[in-house]
């Protein structure tokens, strides 16, 4: 390989690496503001309702949520600061090196001007011409004169270009430390912040210790009723599987018979994975898919088969994609909940103060399908939202667009 085909090679990773450093600082960026934003909201949803006297176990719940997204966005900002630094090392240098290469410029003009002006009158050039041996040798003089009056007018345009792109390098690194100096003072007031948070939690955990016997019974039951209506939403799902088999003749299939029509929607749905729309207009997610521990009672677990999106007063809920009503669930003890059918993908909508649909009914993407419940005595307006592949629940984080 030779030493042109190298450099090229260099110079394309030295341009592969850049991009790849602002793609990642672009999207630390965006991730920060939206952490920024979704704690705006939860400080909105969680805490602004002073009049709505809340359980201390809510209390620390709802402060568990709120510390958590503290830290992501500190831990972010962190590694976008840092992102940052090593950004202006790498301009710093290379400015260094752009202004040796122009002060090399520079001397090297200053020559070439001082040897024009020893040689500049038309006699020394009409001498150096004519002291020629022959033709030959006169028409290669005139031509390097002609390349040497060119090659120093190229000379002038590298370095005004060499200084105007020294100038951009300069202001960049003026923006790119002012930026850092932001963070770093944001970060500061964050972890401040997070501090006098995580105080206030300690100082109700320890108030509740005396009572986490108690209140790990009552999350025990809690639980209970959340795995059971989980469960019936898991039974309607089979049955409603079942049904589509045997009207199709079709026995006992692990998934829905489904017609080209109802394929097409599934096929789309899958598609769309990552892309769906939220369920509600404004919220945030306080409750993730899974089995994680509790705040408080780290020894009980939690089970969730979808995830819990705290929003605003009766918010309206949406489908987050075409479908077919597949069922209306009143379980006992708790809020209606609505099922979507998307071929053989169902997307759930627990806790409705109001439903606008009734089985059957088809639905578009973004359509208005009913309310959330808010809690009179908590103020809490939060809609549990599920999506199943046939019966089986999937985390939807994977399936809605920045969840």
């Amino acid at each position: 390989m030779g030493k042109k085909a190298i450099l090229l090679l260099f110079v394309f990773c030295i341009s592969l690496s850049v991009f790849a450093q602002d793609s990642r600082q672009k999207k630390l960026e965006a991730q920060r503001k939206q952490l920024e934003q979704e704690i705006k909201q939860i400080n909105t949803l969680l805490f602004s309702n002073t009049k709505k006297k809340k359980s201390a176990l809510t209390e620390v719940e709802d402060l568990a949520v709120k510390i958590n997204l503290r830290q992501r966005l500190i831990r972010v900002t962190n590694e976008e600061a840092n992102r940052l630094t090593q950004q202006i090392n790498v301009n710093q240098r290379t400015i260094d090196r752009q202004r040796k290469e122009l002060q090399v410029l520079k001397d090297d003009y200053a020559e070439m001007i001082r040897f024009s002006y020893a040689s500049k009158s038309g006699q020394s050039r009409l001498m150096f011409l004519f002291s020629s041996d022959n033709f030959l040798q006169a028409y290669k003089r005139f031509q390097y004169l002609k390349q040497y009056t060119s090659f120093r007018k190229k000379q002038g345009e590298l370095i005004a270009e060499k200084t105007l792109t020294l100038q951009a390098l300069n202001k960049d690194l003026l923006v790119q430390k002012q930026k850092k100096q932001d963070l770093v003072s944001a970060n500061q007031l964050a972890q401040v912040t997070y501090e006098k948070e995580r105080m206030a939690q300690k100082e109700l955990v320890t108030a509740l210790k005396k009572r986490e016997r108690s209140f790990a019974s009552q999350i025990r039951k809690k639980q209970q009723k959340i795995a059971a209506f989980d469960k019936e939403i898991q039974r309607l799902i089979r049955a409603a599987i079942a049904a589509s088999n045997k009207a199709a003749g079709k026995g006992n299939a692990a998934a829905f018979t489904l017609t080209p029509e109802a394929q097409l929607i599934g096929k789309n749905f899958s598609a769309n994975k990552g892309k769906l729309p939220w369920p509600v207009e404004k919220g945030v997610v306080t409750l993730g898919f899974g089995t994680q521990p509790h705040p408080v009672v780290k020894t009980t677990k939690i089970q969730s088969n979808g995830v819990t999106i705290a929003t605003p007063d009766h918010a309206e809920v949406r489908s987050v994609f075409e479908g077919i009503v597949l069922s209306i669930i009143s379980f006992k003890g708790s809020n209606p909940a609505v099922l979507i059918q998307h071929g053989n993908y169902i997307t759930s909508y627990s806790n409705m103060e109001t439903v606008f649909v009734k089985k059957g009914q088809k639905v578009a993407s973004k359509e208005v399908i009913g309310k959330v419940f808010t809690h009179p005595n908590t103020g809490k307006t939060e809609l549990k939202f599920g999506v199943f592949q046939t019966s089986t629940p999937v985390n939807p984080k994977g399936w809605v667009y920045r969840m």
